[in-house]
C-alpha cells in the first residue's frame, strides 16, 4: 500500500475539469468555500498547492509540511480575483519533515498570517476543541486536490465528502475511510484541508496524507492531525500574532 503527503506535485492551475471527486465519489463543496482556500508554495523544488481553513479573517491553519518561508506562501481562491501574501508563519515545534521515512512521531500543523485581512465574504470556522473522534464517527472533509490521481489537470476546484473514524484511536491523529468503499478520500493538494465535523460546522483536524490500495496512493486511507490536543500551539500563536 502506498502512502504519501498530499500537497500538490507540479503546479498546474488549468482548473478543475473533473466532476467527481477528492478521488471517489464525492461533491462540490460549497458549504466550505466561505472558510476554505487554496495555499501555493514555491521553493528551490518547484511550485505545489495545499488547502487551508481560514480560523480567522487573517490566519489560515493548514500542514507543516504545506509551508516555506512567507514569502514563497501565497493563498489563493480559484473562484475569484484573490490572491494574498503571507506575512507570518508559524509551523508546531513538534513537526518532522522526515517522520513518515523514519516512522517517528510528528504534529504536522502550521498556521500562516495573511499580510491583509481577507474579504468579508469568508469566514472563520470554529475548532471543535471538545470533540474526541470515536470509531465510526463521521466527519467530513474538503479540499482542493487532485479528483482523479496522477491527472495534474482535475485539481483546483473545492470538493468535499464524508469519511468514517476508524481504528487505531490515537492522541494526535484521526484515521478515516470512505463508509462505502468506493474509494473516496483524500488525494494529492488536500494536505491541510479541513476534517470537519458530521454537520461541517466546525474543525476537528488537518488533513496530512493519504494512502492507496495496490499501486495507488489515494484512496483507501485519509490521515489527518487532530487540532484539540494541539490547542496550546494554536491559541499561543494567535496571542503572539495578536488575533482574537
Amino acid at each position: 500500500m502506498a502512502k504519501h503527503m498530499i500537497f500538490g506535485a507540479a503546479l498546474l492551475l488549468g482548473f478543475a475539469t473533473a466532476a467527481q471527486a477528492l478521488v471517489g465519489p464525492s461533491h462540490d463543496e460549497a458549504a466550505a468555500a466561505a472558510h476554505t482556500l487554496m495555499l501555493l508554495k514555491r521553493d528551490a523544488r518547484g511550485s505545489s498547492f495545499c488547502t487551508a481553513s481560514v480560523i480567522a479573517r487573517d490566519v489560515l491553519l493548514t500542514a507543516g509540511h504545506c509551508v516555506t518561508a512567507p514569502e514563497n506562501l501565497r493563498a489563493y481562491w480559484p473562484g475569484g480575483d484573490l490572491e494574498q501574501k503571507a506575512l507570518a508563519i508559524a509551523v508546531h515545534p513538534l513537526y518532522r519533515a522526515d517522520a513518515t521515512e523514519k516512522r517517528v512521531r510528528s504534529i504536522d500543523l502550521a498556521l500562516v498570517r495573511l499580510a491583509n485581512p481577507l474579504p468579508a465574504s469568508f469566514r472563520p470556522i470554529p475548532i471543535a476543541w471538545d470533540v474526541t473522534p470515536a470509531v465510526g464517527a463521521r466527519l467530513q472533509i474538503a479540499g482542493y486536490g487532485l479528483t482523479r490521481e496522477g491527472d495534474a489537470r482535475s485539481g483546483g476546484q473545492l470538493h468535499g465528502g464524508a469519511l468514517v473514524v476508524r481504528e487505531p484511536l490515537s492522541q494526535i491523529l484521526v484515521w478515516a475511510k470512505d463508509p462505502a468503499n468506493k474509494g473516496l478520500g483524500a488525494c494529492t493538494g488536500d494536505s491541510g484541508g479541513p476534517m470537519l465535523t458530521q454537520d461541517g460546522g466546525a474543525l476537528v483536524a488537518v488533513t496530512v496524507w493519504s494512502q492507496g490500495s495496490g499501486a495507488k496512493r489515494c484512496g483507501d486511507l485519509t490521515q489527518a492531525a487532530r487540532l484539540a490536543p494541539q490547542r496550546a500551539f494554536i491559541e499561543d500563536t494567535l496571542r503572539g500574532w495578536g488575533v482574537r
